[in-house]
This record gives C-alpha cells, structure tokens and sequence, in this order.
C-alpha cells in the first residue's frame, strides 16, 4: 500500500476497509455497498449520518461543530461523515457502538 493512502476501517460491521487517497471526502466514497454509514443530505444539515470516528482527520468546521454539539454534546470522537476529511488511518461506527 502506498505510504500516503489513508484507510477507513469498520470496527463490528461485515465491510472491508477502503483505501483512500489523502483529504479525501468520506461522503463522496461511501455507498450503501460499501459501508454501514448511512447518509442522508450530505451537506453536514441533518445528522443521518452522525458517527464515532478514530483516527487521523481535519477537525471540525465551526458549522459542522454546531452540529455535533445539538446531536452529541460533549462526545470528542461524534462526527458527520459527510463533513470528514481523511488524513490517515482511521475507524469509523455508528454512535452508539464502541470503537
């Protein structure tokens, strides 16, 4: 594997680990197919796609901030999937799960 591909893991879920390239955006990657994320707007306004992530990836922004702070206050690892861009390895569940 190329030393600056970033890879995306799926603790408790039957799905392979992808392989990205650095910055790029989760919600331009994941399908239904490929992963147990499930999105909904896209645009980081409804939440569908609300996560636990590990790892290497831009904080983040102040709207998406905003967000998280209404659907999972105080929770440093909840982010919106659709608003993630990978920087290195990381794992990514549904909120409610342990990673």
């Amino acid at each position: 594997m190329n030393a600056s591909c970033c890879v995306v893991h799926f603790p408790n879920a039957n799905y392979a680990s992808l392989t990205l390239e650095p910055h790029q955006h989760l919600a331009e990657q994941l399908t239904v197919q490929n992963s147990p994320v499930l999105f909904g707007c896209r645009t980081g306004l409804c939440g569908t796609c609300l996560v636990t992530v590990t790892g290497e990836l831009s904080p983040p922004s102040a709207a998406e901030q905003e967000i998280l702070d209404m659907l999972a206050p105080g929770n440093p690892q909840a982010r919106l999937a659709c608003q993630i861009d990978v920087m290195g390895e990381i794992a990514i569940a549904p909120l409610t799960e342990v990673i």
